[in-house]
């Protein structure tokens, strides 16, 4: 060998042993819960009492083996809506962090004081609707806490959120969910491919939430607001279980992964969506007992009947009515109505295509 060539050697071996070893994929932390690559594991963020009493919020971390995205899953924003809840935990057994890229954050129940005492909408210490208080505050009544742990500890973690409803205890509900526009053009495409690949056909747009960070009211808006891409998800209805609409949650979970490349396969998507351009939630004037005369997903016409208020002695005190031609994507299905409540939810479905 020449001294030319065994210089080039030299160099060559030199320049191999300089580099530095591939970095080795760090361990990720949720609150007090530390996992290692291709690892998962269960746990609890503390939400400690302060003006009212404490919580916990239950969680499990899928720490993949291989980089990639992190992705939020958020099931108990409103604690008596299950299917999503039995949904995080199914696909908990089914997950297998050593073939996973990147990093799933599963809340399993976020307002854990409604989920016990069964409440719908509001919590039964504070009285305060969570997904409706959002970033939350750190010293604030139990449901501002667990906003802001929730905030902190998973949405300014996650790349990409989820939050997962279903119609609560006593909403009768079609299965659709929410894709919010911001502005931002590609953080709104981002949302509007993930709209598409959950795999529910009427689609809500969603044009009226605030841009605030600081008051982003809503679990996936505080995402939105933070330029991380997010969806609101319904599947289900009246506190039931049954099994197509949990398996709804898993099977739109399972392509979203695809869909972000964390697990294998190629994702699908709805190929004819319903897009839903104005909705409209119909609120009582009175306290009563209400009367449904259409059931959800039904077709109804401007000024359509949908149901009446009465009384407690029986007497009419109230009609409802669809307020534009649309399609009913949920409607009270329980008796008891108060002042201000929810009575029904109408969207009109949008001409174009």
């Amino acid at each position: 060998m020449s001294t030319v060539q065994q210089s080039l050697v030299n160099l060559i071996i030199a320049l191999v042993l300089c580099q530095s070893p591939p970095a080795q994929r760090q361990n990720f932390s949720v609150g007090p819960i530390t996992v290692q690559p291709g690892r998962v594991a269960s746990g609890f963020i503390e939400v400690p009492a302060g003006v009212d009493e404490g919580t916990q919020i239950p969680l499990s971390v899928f720490h993949g083996s291989r980089p990639g995205p992190v992705l939020a899953l958020v099931a108990g924003n409103h604690g008596y809506e299950y299917t999503s809840i039995l949904a995080l935990q199914r696909l908990r057994g089914q997950l297998d962090a050593q073939k996973i890229s990147g990093t799933i954050i599963m809340v399993h129940v976020a307002n854990m004081p409604s989920f016990l005492r069964r409440t719908i909408y509001y919590s039964p210490v504070d009285g305060k609707n969570l997904n409706r208080v959002y970033p939350g505050k750190k010293d604030g009544t139990v449901s501002e806490r667990i906003a802001y742990a929730i905030t902190k500890e998973v949405i300014e973690r996650c790349d990409y959120l989820v939050d997962l409803h279903c119609g609560d205890g006593n909403e009768s509900l079609r299965p659709y969910l929410y894709w919010q526009k911001t502005g931002n053009a590609t953080l709104d495409e981002k949302s509007k491919q993930m709209a598409l690949a959950f795999g529910m056909d009427h689609i809500v747009i969603d044009t009226e939430r605030p841009l605030d960070p600081n008051n982003s009211i809503y679990c996936a808006n505080t995402a939105e607001t933070r330029g991380k891409p997010a969806i609101t998800t319904e599947s289900g209805r009246l506190g039931q279980t049954d099994e197509e609409s949990i398996a709804r949650i898993e099977r739109g979970v399972m392509n979203l992964l695809r869909l972000f490349h964390m697990v294998e396969g190629e994702p699908s998507f709805v190929e004819h969506p319903l897009w839903i351009d104005r909705s409209e939630v119909i609120r009582s004037q009175v306290t009563g007992i209400f009367y449904p005369l259409v059931e959800m997903d039904a077709a109804v016409k401007e000024g359509a009947l949908l149901g009446y208020v009465t009384d407690f002695s029986g007497q009419r005190t109230a009609d409802v009515r669809a307020p534009f031609s649309g399609v009913v994507l949920y409607i009270l299905g329980t008796p008891p109505v108060s002042a201000g409540e929810p009575l029904a939810f109408v969207g009109h479905i949008s001409p174009e295509k």
